[in-house]
């Protein structure tokens, strides 16, 4: 099922945002707005061909890493672990952390894209590994314990629908029209006992590396997650917007665009489905901070120092007997460089691997051209005075409006222990993957066109909806536009023969990337940044 009111609002929101806000938006916003974090133009500038001629200078590294995201910077750590200092890293941004970014708003950390961890399963490990060094998790008496300071404060989501806010994300019962009371519950029952069974045995452990896979596993993951619901019966439109809700908020598209592995994989991975009055989600299963996964990212970072090179716009990746030559664009210095390694980490997306390597095998070729990336938008909105609020659940970390475009927003003071309310930075995040591959390339399209005004306008116009007085409170949005921020784990995602093949490539170059699980998450990426470090290791020691 299509919800025809958030195509309707994206097609109108983003091609004609100024038109479409109606009488929500002030004639003249009394807030300035401006895009930050990223440099479109660099990204572009990959598509040029490469320097020719003799670099300005040329530099040497042990091991070269392409990319300082979170699996690059994941297999830096890695082989810092492993006793190999001569590592280099270089990223095309500022600064490093790829999605997991953070910001500083009117004096408050806020994020630029990821901005929860759940707490790991056993599967794990490296993550695991990771909470545990930085002091977030320690086992006591044979029980894991995690700092209470960096758990998700109470209350955490609530969700805006029929005029009232109501604890919780599922559409309560007694919110929805009367005809549709009863046959919702009952769905609701349902899809839980469904994932219940799902979730049995190891199928859905995390890294998907690690996970079981069974027939039915591959029959759900070759039809798309829309399908199948159709499929199973569930029509309920409660349900299925909130289903098509997580879709977007995981992966970036809706329901009809992931697979049916990759929706049940949202509930079966973590805390399963719970209809109401059957049990709830666990208070304290999310490890949060006012910049996001930015905190983490900072902590990878820190101790590589100068070894992490940003503003490098690599365009070539050339591979010989004795090693590996890369040639880039370094901003800082304006001029054409190269370094050379033994060995490089690609810890790039897969469609700009295959962009800067010079032969790229065959699996890479196939891979570039099957995944679909989502475009985001990720509003930060500074608030100099707190909002008056509506009716029902009090004020969360994270408010979903029901029917948005969007997806809500996050409360950057929600960790804080200030005694009263005062400013903050709302962030809000819209996941404009649409419901057809069609619609990411349209998105991105209008993100890179439309100036950040008319952005500002539309994310401020749909969360007035449930804050009236938000619009005259607002002093700043600062705005980030990712135009591929991740992969959606389309049908065929999950068992792409492509995908596992690279992720066992020898040689001397390495791909680690969540791109190689055909969907983009933190444990993910971290996983094949440790697995290619270790393949860079065993081959170093050859």
């Amino acid at each position: 099922m299509v919800n025809l009111d958030r195509r309707t609002w994206l097609g109108a929101v983003a091609g004609a945002p100024l038109a479409a806000l109606g009488a929500c938006a002030p004639a003249r916003p009394a807030w300035t707005s401006r895009w930050v974090g990223a440099a479109a133009e660099r990204g572009h500038r990959l598509r040029e061909p490469a320097p020719v001629g003799p670099p300005a200078l040329t530099r040497r590294a042990g091991v070269l890493v392409v990319g300082a995201g979170i699996a690059g910077l994941a297999a830096a750590r890695a082989l810092a672990k492993a006793g190999i200092d001569d590592v280099h890293l270089l990223d095309l941004e500022d600064t490093p952390g790829g999605n997991s970014r953070g910001h500083r708003l009117g004096g408050i950390d806020c994020p630029l894209g990821a901005h929860y961890l759940p707490t790991p399963g056993d599967s794990a490990v490296e993550v695991i590994e990771l909470l545990e060094e930085l002091g977030l998790r320690r086992r006591e008496h044979g029980r894991v314990v995690y700092d209470e300071r960096h758990l998700c404060h109470s209350p955490q989501e609530r969700l805006y629908i029929a005029g009232h806010w109501h604890e919780g994300l599922l559409p309560p019962i007694d919110a929805l029209p009367a005809a549709q009371r009863a046959s919702t519950l009952a769905q609701y029952r349902r899809y839980a006992a469904t994932i219940e069974r799902l979730r049995t045995g190891r199928a859905y452990d995390v890294p998907t590396a690690r996970a079981a896979w069974t027939p039915e596993h591959a029959a759900l993951d070759a039809t798309s997650f829309g399908a199948w619901l159709d499929a199973q019966g569930y029509d309920a439109p409660a349900l299925r917007w909130y289903l098509d809700y997580c879709c977007r908020d995981d992966y970036g598209a809706g329901a009809a665009q992931v697979s049916a592995w990759a929706g049940v994989h949202y509930f079966a991975s973590r805390h399963g489905f719970h209809a109401p009055g059957e049990g709830g989600e666990p208070s304290d299963d999310v490890l949060t901070w006012p910049q996001g996964n930015a905190w983490l990212s900072e902590r990878l970072a820190a101790p590589l120092g100068d070894r992490i090179h940003t503003g490098q716009v690599v365009q070539a990746v050339v591979a010989g007997r004795h090693g590996v030559e890369v040639d880039c664009w370094s901003v800082p210095a304006g001029r054409p460089e190269r370094w050379s390694a033994a060995l490089v980490v690609l810890a790039v997306p897969l469609f700009v691997a295959r962009r800067l390597l010079d032969t790229p095998p065959a699996a890479l070729v196939e891979a570039a051209a099957t995944l679909r990336h989502a475009p985001w938008l990720v509003a930060n909105l500074h608030l100099a005075t707190p909002l008056d609020d509506r009716p029902g659940a009090p004020p969360s970390w994270d408010n979903v409006l029901h029917g948005s475009p969007g997806l809500g927003y996050v409360d950057a003071m929600h960790q804080s222990t200030r005694p009263h309310p005062g400013p903050t930075v709302l962030t809000a995040y819209w996941a404009l993957g649409g419901d057809a591959p069609g619609d990411l390339t349209a998105q991105r399209r209008r993100l890179l066109e439309q100036p950040a005004a008319a952005w500002a306008e539309a994310v401020v116009a749909d969360l007035a909806r449930a804050h009236a007085d938000l619009p005259a409170r607002v002093a700043q949005v600062d705005l980030m536009r990712y135009g591929h921020a991740m992969t959606v784990p389309a049908p065929g995602m999950r068992s792409s023969a492509a995908l596992h093949a690279l992720a066992a490539t020898t040689g001397r170059v390495h791909h680690a990337h969540a791109d190689l699980s055909g969907y983009s998450i933190f444990e993910e990426a971290m996983y094949h940044g440790h697995r290619a470090a270790a393949a860079v290791v065993r081959a170093l020691r050859r």
